[in-house]
């Protein structure tokens, strides 16, 4: 259990940075820096908590970041441009922020000292487009200059070389995960999941873009947070890089949309288009690292990570951004 530190996260108002902010508030000081792109902090008891403090600013903005960070013991870097339309429609925002956003935060945090972990979000799509029970020395895998998917995947794992960098260079006790498919309440983003749920809870057309064949492990954001607890608290994560996700949730794009029709009861038609970018055809993670080394395995099964995240859209969808601020089709 993590308690009395002073944890400073960038990102804070995003969405798995938020579901963490409400298992650490109660017994930490919290420093959120974010520039509230999207703020899923708002509407939530944790926005007003009295241990956690926000501060509006930009990762790419060096000198209010580092002034933010004084006095942090812990460090998570959540905060990234990340969703496929984002980086279509600004790639070399994406690339900025993820990239040199992450270079200021390392450089920050080494700069102050006295960090005792820094915890950074890399991506699952660091493995490309087919990737079957990819273990974390798995071969990583860039894609075509150019194309918009691998933009983002590149940017990420720019941040990841530059994280494990500065563990070799200076002892900074850096950890890196690596998300597979997260979703869950909360979710305020472009997430396929999320999506599919909103639309059906209103018998409203599913898109699906490619042939819905591509392949999936879903992994519900309670796991997910869990395993980032694992890996700030435990002494054998400094290090290394850890796939967090679920390899048992495991479904297509097509399979998904059917479940979350017959889990919400709706009477949503399931509707093709052409494919935004190149796709990740096949992504499940081997999470055996993550087990024998700190300790983590997620447990919830994706039926009932399904039940419960519909039951949070509905109960606040007037909260949400219209789906289509969010996700032109």
């Amino acid at each position: 259990m993590i308690r009395g530190k002073k944890i400073f996260i960038t990102g804070g108002a995003g969405f798995i940075a938020s579901m963490l902010i409400s298992k650490l508030a109660d017994e930490n000081e919290i420093v959120v820096y974010d520039n509230y792109t999207r703020n899923t902090l708002k509407g939530t008891p944790y926005n007003y908590h009295p241990n956690v403090r926000q501060v509006q600013g930009d990762v790419l903005d060096y000198a209010a970041l580092k002034d933010a960070m004084t006095g942090a013991q812990l460090v998570v870097h959540a905060a990234a441009i990340a969703g496929i339309e984002s980086t279509v429609s600004n790639p070399v925002n994406t690339m900025r922020v993820n990239m040199m956003g992450t270079a200021n935060v390392l450089q920050a945090t080494n700069e102050l000292g006295g960090i005792e972990r820094f915890l950074e979000f890399s991506t699952s799509e660091v493995f490309g487009s087919m990737a079957f029970k990819v273990d974390e020395g798995q071969q990583t895998v860039t894609g075509a200059v150019g194309e918009a998917r691998w933009t983002y995947a590149v940017s990420k794992l720019a941040g990841e070389h530059l994280s494990h960098a500065y563990f070799k260079q200076y002892g900074m006790p850096t950890v890196t995960v690596r998300p597979f498919n997260v979703y869950g309440p909360g979710q305020t983003g472009e997430g396929a999941l999320s999506i599919f749920v909103r639309k059906a809870l209103k018998n409203e057309d599913l898109l699906i873009f490619g042939d819905g064949s591509q392949i999936r492990a879903w992994c519900y954001v309670d796991d997910m947070v869990e395993g980032v607890l694992c890996a700030l608290e435990h002494p054998n994560a400094v290090g290394h890089s850890f796939n967090i996700g679920n390899a048992r949730a495991v479904t297509t794009i097509y399979g998904l949309a059917e479940a979350v029709c017959r889990v919400v009861g709706s009477s949503s038609k399931i509707v093709f288009r052409d494919a935004l970018s190149a796709d990740i055809e096949l992504r499940i993670p081997h999470v055996a690292k993550s087990k024998e080394l700190i300790g983590f395995e997620a447990k919830v099964d994706l039926d009932e990570g399904l039940k419960r995240t519909a039951t949070w859209i509905a109960n606040n969808e007037s909260s949400l951004l219209p789906l289509t601020d969010m996700f032109k089709s």
